[in-house]
């Protein structure tokens, strides 16, 4: 069964649980106003006779016949008897039809009980009775056919049920339609999605027509499949820029490999100038793979983060700077200073822009570097990068026309903003006052200074 199906099943139910309860609601009320107005009938004719004293006369030897007041005009004046305590009857004459006693009238006419209002049949006919002490060891009865109140009540039932069947496929139908109309978002997200999954279409989106729940959530649907479409877009330009930076340093070490092993009478100074060429194309795809990976492990989850000491980290960072790039200069001022990230990104991301420093800096130039807060700022005074450059710096392969000639694979920086990224944090680029770039990496505090003391 699908689930507009139910929806519209469990609508229905609940409509005939609702309407069935208040048929017998109105069943029970309809029926306790009409025996209450009998039974104020009834204490009304028991009030009206108890005001004249009854007769009992004798129309012949051991049989004797009540005679009590009439009826006012219009009024029913009801069947009655009188129950002596001894268990004797005696009626209006031509009352031949004996209303039933038992112990609980005789106690009534023995002064032992209250009256009391109870149902009966006599001769074939559904009454109501009242039996109230009449004083002097007698008790008055008095019964009204309920025939009428019986056949309203009968009326009144099937009228119900007929009522409550029709209420009930009424709101089955609304229920349908209700959940047909209600569902409609989530149809035309099943239909999208079953297209995406067919088509592979990531450019397909729902129709938003409101802002109740299901239609935020096809909005919400719709912004995850423009996010699936720009990872993809980015991806395949990844794999596309990927391609295109390896194929350079592959081409150019395959042709010195080639022509290293078909001149065999190249002369000494010419080989080794060409197995020079061979291990530094080797070295900038070792460096460029190296990236690729360290960049496709910050897509990935990220291990859990964890106080970092950034001033300790920058200081390792610029000592194995020192090491690697002897004609630069690395001037360190830093404070003490936690954050909170992953280790291991945070030291790449700060390898990153030293390398990127130095590689700008002119010989014997020097790299300012300096750590305040949460945040890290690397300054060199090289060129600087030019305004049109500026916005693009951090992205995947990018190189700027005057870095085409030097070595690197315009991934480093790339590295550095989704470190950044990854720990909650952001980098940005500007020139340096007097010449030269700034560079700075914001971190997110470590978590226990944030915590209220």
């Amino acid at each position: 069964m699908s689930f507009r199906a139910r929806l519209a099943v469990a609508t229905a139910l609940a409509v005939a649980v609702a309407v069935a309860l208040a048929a017998v609601i109105a069943y029970a009320v309809v029926r306790n106003e009409l025996r209450s107005e009998v039974d104020d009938a009834l204490g009304g004719r028991v009030e009206v006779i108890g005001r004249v004293p009854m007769q009992a006369v004798e129309a012949e030897p051991g049989r004797f016949f009540l005679r009590i007041p009439g009826p006012a005009l219009g009024e029913a004046g009801g069947y009655v008897q009188v129950v002596g305590a001894d268990g004797t009857t005696i009626r209006p004459e031509g009352a031949d039809l004996e209303l039933p006693t038992g112990d609980r009238a005789l106690s009534v006419a023995s002064g032992e009980s209250d009256g009391y209002f109870s149902d009966a049949h006599v001769g074939g006919v559904h009454v109501r009775m009242l039996t109230q002490p009449a004083g002097n060891g007698y008790a008055i009865q008095v019964a009204r056919p309920l025939t009428e109140v019986d056949d309203t009540l009968d009326r009144t039932r099937t009228l119900l049920v007929v009522v409550a069947l029709g209420g009930i496929g009424l709101a089955g139908a609304l229920g349908l339609a209700v959940a047909r109309a209600a569902l409609a978002p989530v149809r035309r997200l099943t239909t999208t999605t079953e297209e995406v999954t067919e088509t592979g279409d990531l450019t397909r989106r729902i129709e938003v027509r409101g802002r109740d729940e299901l239609n935020r959530l096809a909005a919400s649907f719709n912004t995850m499949l423009a996010a699936l479409e720009e990872s993809a877009r980015s991806r395949r330009q990844f794999v596309a820029d990927a391609s295109h930076e390896l194929r350079t340093p592959l081409t150019s070490l395959r042709t010195n490999i080639e022509v290293l092993a078909r001149d065999e009478s190249m002369a000494p100074d010419e080989r080794e100038r060409l197995l020079g060429d061979v291990v530094e194309q080797f070295e900038e795809m070792s460096g460029l793979i190296t990236e690729l990976v360290e960049l496709a492990r910050e897509e990935q989850d990220a291990p859990e983060g964890e106080d970092v000491r950034l001033d300790l980290v920058a200081a390792e960072a610029v000592e194995r700077a020192r090491r690697n790039r002897p004609g630069v200069a690395f001037e360190l001022n830093a404070e003490e200073s936690v954050v909170h990230g992953v280790p291991g990104q945070i030291e790449r991301a700060i390898s990153n822009l030293l390398d990127n420093a130095a590689k700008w800096s002119p010989p014997d130039g020097t790299v300012e570097v300096a750590v305040r807060g949460p945040e890290l700022a690397v300054r060199d005074h090289g060129p600087g990068i030019a305004d049109e450059d500026l916005p693009h710096v951090f992205d995947n392969f990018y190189r700027a026309p005057s870095a085409r000639g030097m070595p690197g694979s315009g991934l480093g920086l790339a590295i550095v903003r989704r470190v950044a990224e990854s720990n909650g944090g952001e980098v940005t680029v500007e020139p340096a006052e007097g010449g030269g770039t700034l560079v700075r990496l914001r971190l997110a505090p470590s978590r226990s200074a944030l915590r209220p003391l």
